[in-house]
């Protein structure tokens, strides 16, 4: 797998927006770009032209079968999901939380473990105050498919080219520590690859193997975007092209409850 990473980063040279335009990536390969220059989103943006502004700027531009993931914060800004905190109350955030979910599975000090009215169970109910003005926190887009779906539509009709969107959130692990990207929503991409009834390398039929392409995607986006580099999408080129299709994060990777052996 091919890593393009911001050329400023690597060594002193021209910006990352000097960068001229990549070709498309090799057959046997994905190529990860970073979309530099965005700049800060403002609530209710249209956020897909910024980002084919942005798109152009970089030289990265838009190809058919691209897969364009974005951070969840700036659809959240762009969608207007941010909320008024008191930063003197140090129960306002807990306030927050609570009422952002319909479950709290785990408390401790003030961190919980929450499932979201979407399915997820995540910390905090995904409220979240980086990047954002002191006094503010953003919340979770309301239907994140609907925002890929939107998002996609929108690129579309600008770029005259057919791409999937993935919009990107990090999530920790219960059994491990770290944090890493995920999909809260997509668009145009396969969520889950099911592999069961295929054969494995040896001949022998798989028979409980889903995988969650759409989190692979959403966490190889996320090592040329960065927590404090101020770069909220990047474009995956080179997916392979049986995975496109319609689909959902809430109705493919949101495991029901009667699946679930912790609830």
């Amino acid at each position: 797998m091919r890593w393009a990473v911001p050329v400023a980063e690597l060594r002193p040279g021209p910006a990352a927006q000097d960068i001229p335009a990549v070709p498309a990536a090799p057959a046997a390969g994905l190529l990860v770009l970073p979309v530099v220059g965005v700049g800060e989103v403002a609530r209710g943006c249209n956020l897909a032209s910024v980002l084919w502004d942005a798109l152009q700027t970089c030289g990265a531009g838009l190809l058919d079968g691209d897969v364009l993931v974005v951070t969840q914060k700036v659809v959240s800004k762009a969608e207007g999901r941010l909320v008024e905190l008191d930063p003197a109350d140090p129960e306002a955030k807990v306030r927050l939380v609570e009422s952002e979910a319909v479950r709290v599975l785990r408390r401790r000090g003030e961190l919980r473990i929450t499932e979201t009215v979407h399915g997820f169970v995540c910390a905090n109910a995904g409220v979240d105050l980086s990047n954002v003005e002191d006094g503010h926190a953003c919340l979770l887009p309301l239907d994140p498919d609907r925002s890929a779906r939107r998002l996609r539509d929108a690129l579309r009709a600008l770029a005259a080219v057919s791409v999937a969107v993935v919009i990107s959130d990090t999530f920790g692990r219960a059994w491990r520590r770290g944090v890493t990207d995920v999909a809260i929503g997509c668009a145009g991409i396969a969520a889950i690859l099911d592999l069961r009834g295929e054969a494995d390398a040896m001949g022998r039929e798989l028979v409980a193997t889903e995988v969650c392409v759409a989190d692979e995607i959403a966490a190889a986006a996320e090592l040329v975007m960065g927590k404090d580099r101020f770069v909220p999408a990047a474009i995956v080129r080179g997916v392979e092209r049986g995975w496109f299709r319609r689909s959902s994060v809430a109705g493919e990777v949101v495991r029901p409850p009667a699946e679930d052996l912790f609830r």
